[in-house]
């Protein structure tokens, strides 16, 4: 095998959209709202059956949260559960980039943590 049987092309920032998925730009948001409830969770060092009283879901589901299975869990409710493990959410609205041909999107940034 040899560089030539490669064909390397770079990432649009969103894996889901660079695999043609529906809803990238959604399903990018959820993942990284997951990934900022994970962070809480093992900051608190939680189990997955006090995180479960906490938000109010069975462990089942928080399982399937932090195992990134997503399709039952809306951006909405996902930053609800940030709130309730302690996190603020803020969020910022402002213009599109030029270069986004009109459309805006939505990103998830973490602060980092002293």
């Amino acid at each position: 095998m040899n560089d030539d049987d490669f064909k390397i092309e770079e990432s649009s920032g969103n894996v889901f959209a660079d695999l043609g998925l529906p809803d990238a730009e959604e399903r990018l948001t959820k993942a990284d709202l997951a990934m900022q409830i994970a962070a809480a969770i093992r900051g608190r060092r939680l189990t997955q059956a006090k995180v479960a009283a906490l938000l109010g879901i069975d462990q089942p589901k928080v399982s399937r949260l932090l195992r990134g299975q997503l399709s039952g869990f809306s951006t909405e409710r996902l930053i609800h559960f940030l709130t309730l493990l302690g996190q603020d959410v803020t969020i910022v609205v402002t213009p599109a980039a030029r270069r986004s041909r009109g459309l805006g999107h939505v990103s998830v940034v973490a602060e980092a943590r002293a």
